[in-house]
């Protein structure tokens, strides 16, 4: 290996190399379009991986060509810069799946012999989730799923490839992407108009930063603030009440309310704000459940508290509603609070701080396969037309939220009630309450008995 290394970003086109090259380098260097094949030579910058100065080189998109034609050439280009490399980042697009491209250029990668990081980009959401599992079947092991686009997973990615390099963290030299903890967490208020999400956002900075009143339909954009909670930086997002689409007619009022939605999409943390007087409407149970589609982590706050008589039947009657209405994140916490007066705030932040690492957790797969072996020991799979459903191999492949992949025969016939079994008992072994967990299940082997890098 060369005193810089060289890392190649390989893949086909259009599935978001230059945009995870600009990334890296933290440059705007290489153009950026939905148009495929707009790369067309290499482009190589500096960049600092956890604190290591190495050469990376963006690719043209590897494609069957004819000979002679520009882009055969191109492939050529890629195809230097493959055998230069001293690893290799091969990027697939997890919403299009793996495509009969991603295996014929799999092989040519594999036939290099230069170690490789299989890189899954755009899993954002839930439409990059069967492409992820599905790229296990290309062989390079455990892929690292990143959002190139929105800057999510990179941490993930530069530790792999510094294990791939067999270098350490330097912490004292290293440059962005800043670490988790240091980085704003994105904090969406959510909640019904009138609810006193801007209320609530004023008590949080401790000024009157948003305009607040009786009148519902206040708030039209979703707007940022930042501030400092137990040391850690958070960028509030006061957003739009959101009412039943039936009752959105206005064109302002339909802006309003797709900038909330957006809002949520890219929120780490959502606080769901109710109103204890009216709390659990069916449009707050709607939103929450919106929460839990986006994989965000949630926190339930009930403002208004201080007009509630009889407290302790009130909070006995919504954990109810929420254990039973939101069962499919359990555990959520719930915050009493008042907006106006700020009484409460301060344990709002410290919920909304521990939903937000409760949510990047992270689980070993020692640990995780330990907690199979006893799990499937209390309860076994069933037996499906006189078979059992048997479960290997269990692994974590990405967080935000956790999601856990377990490799075992016949997937596609496993009853829904023993997938609520373990993913009940995963909650409960590693503390994952409140936040989505995703436990999908795929057939096959251990991914790495026939595999390694």
């Amino acid at each position: 290996m060369s005193s810089q290394p060289v890392i190649a970003i390989i893949g086909r086109p259009n599935v978001g190399k230059s945009t995870l090259f600009n990334r890296l380098t933290g440059t705007r260097s290489a153009l950026v379009s939905d148009m495929p094949c707009l790369t067309r030579d290499r482009r190589e910058e500096q960049a600092d991986i956890g604190g290591h100065s190495v050469r990376l080189v963006d690719t043209a998109g590897l494609e069957e060509a004819k000979r002679g034609s520009i882009a055969e050439r191109m492939r050529q280009q890629s195809e230097a810069a493959l055998m230069a490399a001293d690893l290799v980042l091969f990027v697939i697009d997890s919403r299009d799946g793996i495509t009969p491209d991603d295996k014929s250029f799999a092989r040519v990668v594999r036939g290099s012999g230069r170690p490789v990081i299989l890189v899954a980009n755009k899993c954002e959401g839930r439409a990059g989730e069967d492409g992820f599992y599905a790229a296990f079947e290309l062989g390079f092991g455990e892929p690292v799923a990143i959002s190139a686009e929105h800057g999510e997973g990179l941490g993930d990615l530069m530790v792999e490839m510094l294990s791939a390099l067999g270098l350490k963290e330097d912490r004292e030299n290293a440059a962005e992407p800043l670490p988790a903890t240091e980085r704003p967490i994105r904090v969406a208020i959510v909640g019904r108009p009138n609810a006193g999400k801007s209320t609530l956002v004023n008590a949080i900075l401790g000024e009157e930063r948003m305009i607040t009143g009786p009148e519902p339909g206040l708030t039209r954009d979703s707007v940022p603030s930042d501030v400092e909670w137990h040391g850690r930086r958070v960028r509030l997002f006061d957003t739009a009440g959101l009412r039943r689409k039936a009752k959105i007619t206005e064109t302002a009022e339909k802006l309003s309310a797709s900038d909330a939605i957006r809002a949520i999409r890219f929120a780490e943390v959502v606080v769901l704000l109710v109103d204890a007087e009216r709390p659990f409407e069916h449009q707050d149970l709607t939103i929450g459940d919106r929460i839990a589609e986006e994989g965000r982590a949630l926190v339930v706050a009930v403002n208004k508290w201080d007009l509630v008589e009889d407290k302790q039947q009130a909070l006995k009657a919504l954990r109810e509603t929420l254990n039973d209405r939101l069962a499919q994140v359990p555990g959520v916490t719930l915050v009493t609070l008042s907006a106006l007066s700020g009484k409460g705030v301060e344990r709002l932040s410290a919920a909304v701080l521990e939903a937000y690492d409760t949510w990047n957790r992270r689980v070993s797969t020692a640990d995780l396969n330990r907690w199979l072996e006893e799990a499937l020991a209390r309860h076994s799979p069933p037996a499906v037309s006189g078979r059992r459903i048997k479960i290997r191999y269990i692994t974590q492949p990405s967080t935000r939220p956790p999601t856990f992949v377990a490799f075992c025969t016949r997937p596609d016939e496993m009853p829904q009630s023993y997938l609520r079994y373990l993913t009940n008992s995963l909650r409960q072994a590693f503390k994952l309450p409140g936040v989505p967990v995703r436990l999908n299940l795929r057939k096959g082997e251990n991914p790495y008995a026939k595999h390694k890098r």
